[in-house]
């Protein structure tokens, strides 16, 4: 498992508490490996952990408690 650190802390701008941020990367990741379609364009070096920070630091995914 690979995860940029950029987009981490590009993330961590986005959504600043990082119980919130940890449990949304997991949950999207799950939500990846059974099927889901990427909301980004991937690149070949592209983990699913960075596809889903990257879906977060462009809006793509939100939560709400």
């Amino acid at each position: 498992m690979y995860i940029d650190t950029t987009l981490l802390a590009k993330a961590q701008k986005v959504i600043s508490n990082p119980n919130i941020l940890i449990n949304l990367v997991s949950k999207r990741v799950w939500q990846l490996r059974n099927g889901g379609d990427p909301l980004v364009h991937p690149t070949e070096k592209s983990t699913l952990e960075n596809i889903a920070l990257r879906e977060i630091i462009d809006h793509k995914i939100s939560y709400s408690l």
